[in-house]
């Protein structure tokens, strides 16, 4: 009798021990589960990158017009000064048109600022001219703002696209001028202008 009372208390002893570890093992498992739904992205694997371009220039480059004389038509730089390609006769020149409401434009833009801070000082122009109209103009130049060393240059009726010879296809479209003033290429959508690509064409027109 007294054997089989002092056996209780043990076994009541082991049987709320083994509850407790029950216990603690299911918090466990909550509060693991609950601190990886909570974790930020970054103490996990890697969020995945931000859209870049990946189209090398020398891939996508055209010779629609190889040679030939860009239009006079004029567009304007931020204080209002009307220019047109002539202008930048002397250097080889990086024209692109562009738009705020033009996605892949916006996404080659800070290639196209990389290439300009690559050539500073070296006569080459990357020229990116806007061609929103009036109501998106603050977007457009707060854009630009962005990505220096680039100047705000916006066509304000939005017909350069069409005065080139053949027209441009669509946004974003980038001519690429000889130190002659003359067309020597031309890219239709977006490319990586940080690229080995663009600056194999690039020095190879400053050679020329």
């Amino acid at each position: 009798m007294n054997d089989q009372s002092a056996a209780r208390p043990r076994g009541g002893v082991l049987t709320w021990a083994l509850w407790g570890a029950a216990a603690i093992g299911v918090a466990a498992v909550v509060y693991i589960i609950a601190q990886s739904s909570t974790k930020p992205a970054t103490q996990g694997p890697a969020a995945p990158a931000v859209a870049t371009v990946t189209h090398d220039v020398a891939k996508k480059l055209e010779h629609p017009a190889d040679g030939t004389r860009p239009p006079a038509y004029a567009f304007v730089d931020a204080s209002g000064k009307k220019l047109t390609a002539a202008d930048f006769k002397g250097k080889v020149v990086v024209m692109n048109l562009w738009a705020t409401w033009c996605a892949p434009c916006k996404l080659e833009m800070p290639t196209l600022a990389q290439l300009a801070k690559a050539y500073a000082g070296k006569p080459v122009a990357v020229v990116a001219v806007s061609i929103d109209k009036a109501d998106a103009l603050p977007e457009a130049k707060a854009f630009i703002a962005g990505h220096a060393p680039l100047a705000f240059y916006n066509d304000p009726e939005a017909k350069l696209p069409w005065a080139l010879k053949p027209p441009a296809g669509g946004m974003p479209t980038t001519l690429i001028l000889g130190k002659d003033g003359l067309e020597r290429g031309r890219i239709s959508g977006e490319a990586d202008w940080s690229g080995p690509g663009a600056r194999q064409l690039i020095d190879k027109l400053l050679a020329g």
